[in-house]
């Protein structure tokens, strides 16, 4: 399990952050099962390590359990190869590295053929935020595999030289468009075909007008949108006001398209664009009705990065994926409705969009959270 360390109490700090309106807080390390590594002088001395026989082949399950951060990961001298994501069977990936959003799991397949010795495993950040930024965790994870014989150790565990690096995002592209469904007659795919829903999302960072908010500039805080709506969290849970009929908890006009149309990937836009709109509204979908969503990422405030989306409730088909503004004439001609990737959580790419379809038949009330 790759997650994250911080140094203060972080329910505190996300807090304060919220009540604020400012950024959320940066972790001051990144762990492999608990420990920082070898890297940060309170974790030398436990290091996690892993004992392994040689010329055997085992099973790693990786999650990323950090808030808010892709991560790259990899295993010295070692090749891996993907078998499963998000408790989904894919078809095997064979790769130097992987790159993991936060909630998300990966079966990984690590055969011991190499050198008697000890070699780091070890997990950094992927940050998709424009390179000036340089305010995120820079600690490389690690953890110690090592093989089980009698032989003298090296002076220290050889590093992953295919650990890619914080910016790359080539990396990170190359990795998920080779990610496909097993697609096979024991474990067939459905994607749903005949669409009777469809709709278009924006994902941006914003502003919220909040005259009232302690870490606000010009009366406005940091927000964030779908189609322009950032969400209230009600008084009342949204399915208990729908089991009981408890009227103006929440309004069921969330919409299918932004309210406007731009350069969602440009850089400059109207200073209308820039402030967001408060509420509580849901999607209302009739059972087994086939849905299929086009996330579009903005670059609204110069915020765009890759963002982890999670359906909850569901899985759903990664059916296509690219960079600029989705074409609705061309892209879907492009979509892969053979062996698309079934999960749970998928990144939007940076200044860029992702497709997925899903059939609704998990009846109650689900977040779709980035």
């Amino acid at each position: 399990m790759v997650s994250a360390w911080y140094k203060g109490n972080l329910k505190e700090e996300v807090d304060e952050a919220l009540e604020a309106g400012s950024d959320l807080p940066h972790s001051d390390a990144y762990t492999i099962n608990g420990e920082p590594g070898d890297f940060c002088a309170c974790s030398k001395e436990t290091t996690y390590h892993r004992t392994v026989d040689y010329n055997k082949t085992y099973l790693l399950r990786i999650i990323n359990a950090v808030m808010n951060a892709e991560l790259f990961f990899a295993v010295a001298q070692h090749n891996l190869t993907v078998v499963g994501m998000d408790g989904r069977y894919v078809k095997p990936l064979a790769t130097s590295y992987i790159m993991i959003s936060p909630g998300q799991t990966m079966d990984v397949l690590i055969t011991t053929n190499q050198s008697l010795g000890r070699y780091y495993m070890a997990a950094r950040q992927y940050s998709s935020e424009d390179a000036s930024v340089t305010a995120f965790d820079h600690v490389n994870a690690t953890a110690i595999l090592q093989y089980e014989s009698n032989y003298s150790f090296p002076s220290s565990p050889s590093f992953p030289t295919t650990l890619p690096f914080y910016l790359d995002y080539i990396a990170a592209l190359n990795f998920t468009n080779r990610i496909r469904s097993l697609a096979s007659y024991e474990y067939p795919v459905n994607v749903p075909l005949n669409i009777t829903t469809k709709m278009y999302v924006t994902v941006s960072m914003n502003t919220i007008f909040c005259p009232t908010c302690s870490g606000g500039v010009d009366d406005e805080i940091l927000g964030t949108s779908l189609n322009n709506i950032s969400w209230v969290n009600p008084s009342t849970d949204v399915l208990q006001a729908y089991y009981r009929n408890i009227s103006g908890i929440y309004t069921t006009d969330f919409p299918d398209q932004p309210p406007s149309y731009y350069n969602f990937t440009g850089d400059e836009f109207p200073d209308s664009i820039e402030l967001t709109v408060q509420g509580t509204k849901v999607k209302v979908l009739n059972y087994n009705e086939a849905v299929e969503i086009v996330f579009q990422g903005t670059n609204v405030l110069t915020g765009s990065v890759n963002h982890p989306m999670h359906m909850h409730g569901y899985s759903f088909y990664v059916v296509g994926a690219g960079f600029g503004n989705f074409n609705n004439e061309i892209d879907p001609k492009l979509y892969n409705l053979v062996d698309p990737p079934e999960v749970t959580t998928f990144g939007v790419p940076k200044n860029g969009w992702v497709a997925i379809r899903f059939v609704a038949n998990n009846p109650g009330v689900f977040f779709s959270s980035l």
